[in-house]
């Protein structure tokens, strides 16, 4: 008898055929049902605690999933698909995994009955094509050149997106300052140009757009109070210049061996530190920002003859500033010219809440903005933060593609509806995918209803015969319990983040259908002995 052939280390788990893709198809659905109940504008929120205590409270999906900290391998498909859908577009990070989770569900009954996966994923990507054709082909194009209708446009994208957030109630404030931050940056529309700010106390409408660069005071030493706070039309210096004594010292060595010479060093040490400040104050320059720390000696100095200063600014507000105000960052000040020197209209310290901000506003060329953001707890800060940043990603992609659709489940409908009728037409196995994958599209109006607490089968059931004769933008109406005309109720969103989404989880479908084995190999000695050492530090 032939002796068996070993492969494998030993201790190597392998598991295959139809029982481990039916495995990870369950898994897939574990995760969907961890974010299926934050969809749409009545979703609810999760609070995830950390092992350091800290807590989060969001309903955004990407974020869900990204603290969730997924083990299995099948079911990190859709927690990457959903950062790609936020990294892409922002928003529709659950209806992503809600998505490929509902394709998923639909295919596991083809694959219990033994239908080969690459027929599934054959017919999944021709569903896909033709998905996004049709969304191509009824997307409504909006004119660019008129500016009105353009922001009109902007401000309903972003409502849209704010309706399923924390802030809803205030969707109507905070879209339209979104849309004025957009509209302030160039056209390559970079996100790091919008600074935001988060200050504690106060409510949500106190929230300010400052239309230019603000940050909070820096630290600052004895003669800051005497520093004028308020300058119109100032010269401003940006460096990366440490003004401060110990400077020359730190960066050299010295051999003295007299009190004299150690008298010469300290006294060059204090004419180079006045070369500098004298040649800022010679320039005119009335706001001296810099990256390192302006030390006790410059304060004053600057104090004295009526000028600003701020030390340690960090990297990104400084970039902001040079990007608004003009000028460039110096690492010396022997060539300060005129050109290297910025300038605003105003700039002012003021209080916000309990911190002390400095403002800079009427900038020349004013390509980035701040937002500062108020409120109550400081969770809530940070989801309101979040949900700007969606509202924020898709402007800015409503810009640069121009064409929209109805949200609330309507183009999910109107999808479902034209795969249905498509499926008719061809033969075979291809029919029965693309109608379990127009039956797949239904989960999104299906889960809004759900989470409004809605009968979601009356209403589907409305809005299939409404999209049977010639309902296009028909959806779920979530304030009337019933369907209504999405586009003409304004609930509106890029049709690009709509073609991201059926692609993302189409190719995580059939990534997870294409998997017919998994092999997990053991721990090394070295690993274990690792894991072993943890686990008595941890005791």
């Amino acid at each position: 008898m032939q002796a068996p052939i070993i492969l494998l280390k030993d201790g190597t788990e392998s598991h295959q055929g139809k029982s481990q893709l039916i495995s990870n198809i369950n898994a897939c659905q574990t995760i969907a049902e961890a974010v299926r109940t934050t969809l749409g504008p009545r979703g609810m929120d999760k609070l995830i605690v950390d092992s350091k205590g800290s807590a989060l409270i969001s309903n955004d999906g990407a974020t869900i999933l990204r603290h969730l900290n997924v083990v299995h391998p099948a079911a990190k498909a859709l927690v990457d698909i959903s950062r790609s859908q936020d990294a892409e577009v922002g928003d529709g990070t659950t209806s992503v995994t809600l998505l490929a989770a509902e394709y998923l569900k639909q295919c596991k009954p083809f694959v219990e009955d033994g239908l080969h996966p690459q027929v599934l994923i054959r017919g999944l990507r021709k569903g896909c094509q033709l998905c996004i054709d049709k969304i191509n082909q009824i997307a409504v194009k909006i004119d660019k050149k008129d500016a009105a209708k353009l922001r009109s446009l902007l401000e309903k994208c972003a409502a849209t997106t704010l309706s399923s957030k924390l802030i809803a109630h205030q969707k109507d404030f905070f879209s339209k300052m979104v849309v004025d931050a957009v509209l302030q940056l160039d056209e390559l529309l970079p996100l790091k140009m919008i600074g935001v700010k988060k200050v504690s106390g106060g409510s949500l409408e106190d929230s300010m757009l400052v239309t230019g660069v603000a940050f909070k005071k820096t630290f600052s030493y004895a003669g800051f109070e005497m520093q004028p706070k308020k300058y119109e039309k100032p010269l401003i210096a940006l460096l990366n210049i440490e003004l401060e004594l110990k400077a020359e010292r730190d960066n050299a060595e010295v051999r003295v061996d007299n009190v004299e010479e150690y008298q010469r060093i300290v006294d060059a040490e204090w004419k180079i530190l006045y070369e500098k400040l004298s040649k800022l104050h010679e320039c005119g320059v009335k706001v001296v920002l810099s990256k390192l720390p302006i030390g006790d000696v410059a304060t004053q100095y600057f104090a004295d003859r009526d000028m600003f200063c701020a030390g340690r600014v960090p990297e990104d507000d400084l970039t902001r500033t040079q990007k608004a105000c003009g000028g460039a960052v110096m690492t010396t000040v022997h060539d300060l010219t005129a050109k290297n020197l910025g300038t605003c209209e105003l700039f002012e310290e003021m209080q916000i809440g309990g911190e002390r901000f400095n403002l800079f506003t009427g900038c020349p060329n004013a390509k980035t903005v701040t937002i500062i953001l108020r409120g109550g707890a400081e969770q809530f800060i940070e989801e309101t933060e979040r949900s700007l940043h969606d509202a924020i990603m898709v402007v800015r992609r409503t810009l640069k593609n121009d064409s929209v659709v109805a949200g609330g489940g309507a183009i999910e409908m109107e999808l479902s509806k034209y795969l249905r009728e498509y499926s008719k037409t061809v033969p075979g196995k291809e029919q029965l995918i693309i109608g379990a994958m127009a039956k797949a599209f239904e989960i999104i109006p299906r889960q809004l209803c759900d989470n409004a607490g809605f009968d979601a089968t009356n209403i589907l059931n409305k809005l299939r015969k409404k999209h049977a004769t010639d309902g296009l933008w028909f959806g779920v109406d979530i304030n009337n319990e019933d369907i209504t005309d999405n586009f003409v109720a304004c609930v509106w969103e890029p049709s690009l983040v709509k073609i991201n989404s059926i692609t993302a989880a189409t190719e995580a479908t059939c990534l997870i259908l294409s998997v017919d084995e998994t092999i997990k190999t053991p721990k090394s000695q070295t690993e274990q002995s690792e894991a072993a050492n943890r686990m008595g530090m941890g005791m």
